[in-house]
């Protein structure tokens, strides 16, 4: 089992701060940290978060949110074996030659540490500042996730598309395996969907409000469907019963995750707040450190 902590680009935003999460996790034996994305913050937005029973984004125009490729490149340079995940980065927002370029710069530069967390994004007002169509906007990510894919596979690569075509081209570098894992990220059953069928991993993100765990059938089938091995699509979902202060056996927790197929555990980095250095050591020591060895 795998453990991974959550929201630590909006949480630490700051580089020393940063560096003192990454370091803290990685001696812990955390397996990654995930990164969180938006662009703009709209004043004045209807589109419903669907992560807080509210519906409203946590924090205010003002809340410092890094980019999370920038504000990963910088983490993890300040590490050796920790992995990292945007969680989730807006796929249908970006430009996929460009996006392609960076990720697998990252990887490189990183020896091959890098997750693509994608989700089609649910904050319409955000996608209109930025000129981008919001309908259609999961069709446009499939594409655009095979476009990334072709690019990282070989040179000369070719693709056509309704939204992306390119002839012959080259991106270098590569990433260290020739691609980049990509995490489908997402609450509905379009997401789990899209995670069966091309996806390398599927995180029905932490907060949702609806019960996630019929979706975890939902990938199998889909898997299935596409002709693909389920086994090969990793699931990461939350603990709640895992975390400090919760109340729960976190051993029994984490084994419900297992039993439900989980291969990997994201937990909040505010759960762990303030004392990091105590809480992140001890959970490493009590929790990680059995399952690494089991």
């Amino acid at each position: 089992m795998k453990f991974a902590l959550h929201f630590g680009n909006n949480t630490f935003p700051d580089p020393e701060g940063a560096r003192r999460l990454v370091r803290l996790a990685e001696a812990a034996g955390f397996d990654s940290v995930f990164a969180v994305e938006h662009v703009v913050f709209p004043d004045n937005y209807t589109s419903v978060y669907p992560y807080a029973p509210g519906g409203r984004l946590p924090g205010n125009p003002s809340t410092r949110l890094p980019d999370p490729l920038i504000w990963l490149t910088w983490v993890a340079a300040a590490t050796t074996r920790l992995r990292f995940m945007t969680a989730v980065m807006i796929l249908p927002q970006r430009n996929p030659l460009v996006l392609a370029k960076e990720v697998a710069t990252l990887d490189y530069l990183s020896g091959g540490r890098i997750e693509l967390g994608i989700g089609v994004g649910w904050l319409k007002e955000e996608f209109e500042a930025l000129g981008i169509p919001f309908e259609r906007r999961g069709k446009r990510a499939d594409e655009y996730v095979a476009a990334m894919r072709a690019l990282w596979a070989g040179d000369a690569a070719s693709f056509a598309g309704e939204f992306v075509t390119f002839d012959k081209v080259s991106c270098n570098p590569k990433p260290v395996a020739k691609s980049v894992p990509i995490v489908v990220g997402g609450h509905s059953e379009a997401a789990a969907r899209r995670a069966g069928r091309l996806g390398d991993g599927f995180f029905p993100s932490i907060g949702a409000q609806v019960d996630i765990m019929p979706l975890l059938d939902i990938v199998r089938r889909s898997a299935e469907q596409a002709g693909r091995d389920p086994a090969k699509v990793e699931l990461t979902l939350g603990c709640p019963g895992a975390l400090p202060k919760s109340g729960a056996d976190p051993r029994a927790a984490v084994e419900e995750r297992i039993a439900r197929g989980a291969g990997r555990l994201a937990l909040p980095v505010t759960a762990f707040m303030p004392d990091l250095e105590t809480t992140l050591a001890r959970f490493g020591e009590e929790i990680i450190k059995p399952y690494a060895n089991a």
